[in-house]
């Protein structure tokens, strides 16, 4: 006698296929692709953010990308960041130039990847990858450069009302959590519709974009809560090389999150008319 009513084998059989996806070698290939390439761009892209914030002498924006650090990276990775970002100098040619070849290493597989859920044989060629990735890469920067401005403007209004002093850093944190997470949703949309090689109706990938968004926001909690541990582990087994294992594992994870997304929104429509 089954332990499952028929609800819950329906859900099941819903998601055994993305559970059977992820499990493939091929899914596993494209994350690490892009956790590889997130390691790479993660340093130049706090250089150029907190250079640009020195060149506005906008300390306030400054310190709300230490927030943001925080919150993705709590305990001593966040305090490492921090120490060796502000050791960094004014906005270096190397920095942009290093940003935008491995961003686009992000795109690239990216792009194949949602091509490969759904369906299509088809990539686009180098060329329209790289001014894809390129425009991708401006977007998302725009849309960080964003969450961050509205998160400094409230810390300087928030600043200046002595009477929240001692609420302030929970407030700040809540308000960045009210922009970041909208912004990140909206990051998500865009790559679920724009870079396929295919017309995609908004409709179809918004409600993706916005449960993988809700899905990463937990991580973030889930890496608060084992942060300890991990970081105990990863000493152990990769001493110096710890802090860039953790971005690179946590990257894999959060990569492998979105394309399960990607899968299961071409599952529940029509496949490319060209596959």
């Amino acid at each position: 006698m089954s332990l499952l009513n028929p609800e819950h084998r329906e859900h099941l059989e819903l998601i055994r296929p993305t559970a059977r996806y992820i499990m493939e070698t091929e899914a596993h290939v494209y994350a690490l692709a892009i956790s590889a390439s997130v390691l790479l761009s993660f340093f130049p892209f706090c250089n150029v953010m907190l250079s640009l914030c020195r060149m506005l002498h906008w300390p306030a924006a400054e310190e709300a990308i230490y927030l943001a650090l925080r919150d993705y990276f709590p305990g001593e990775l966040a305090g490492f960041l921090k120490r060796n970002l502000a050791l960094q100098g004014h906005l270096q040619l190397t920095s942009m130039v290093l940003l935008l070849f491995t961003a686009n290493g992000i795109f690239e597989p990216l792009e194949v990847a949602l091509n490969r859920a759904w369906g299509i044989t088809r990539n686009r060629s180098y060329l329209k990858n790289q001014l894809i990735a390129l425009g991708m890469i401006f977007i998302c920067g725009a849309l960080a450069m964003l969450s961050l401005m509205f998160t400094a403007f409230n810390r300087q209004w928030l600043g200046a009302w002595s009477a929240l002093a001692p609420v302030q850093s929970f407030l700040n944190l809540l308000i960045f959590k009210i922009a970041a997470v909208p912004i990140s949703i909206l990051a998500l949309f865009l790559v679920y519709w724009l870079l396929p090689n295919r017309k995609i109706s908004p409709s179809r990938v918004a409600p993706a974009a916005i449960y993988v968004g809700l899905v990463l926001e937990g991580l973030k909690y889930v890496n608060l809560a084992i942060a300890p541990y991990l970081q105990a582990k990863l000493e152990h087994e990769y001493s110096i090389f710890r802090h860039s294992v953790a971005i690179l594992l946590w990257s894999f994870i959060a990569a492998m999150v979105v394309l399960a997304g990607a899968e299961w929104t071409a599952r529940h429509g029509d496949r490319d008319s060209l596959s």
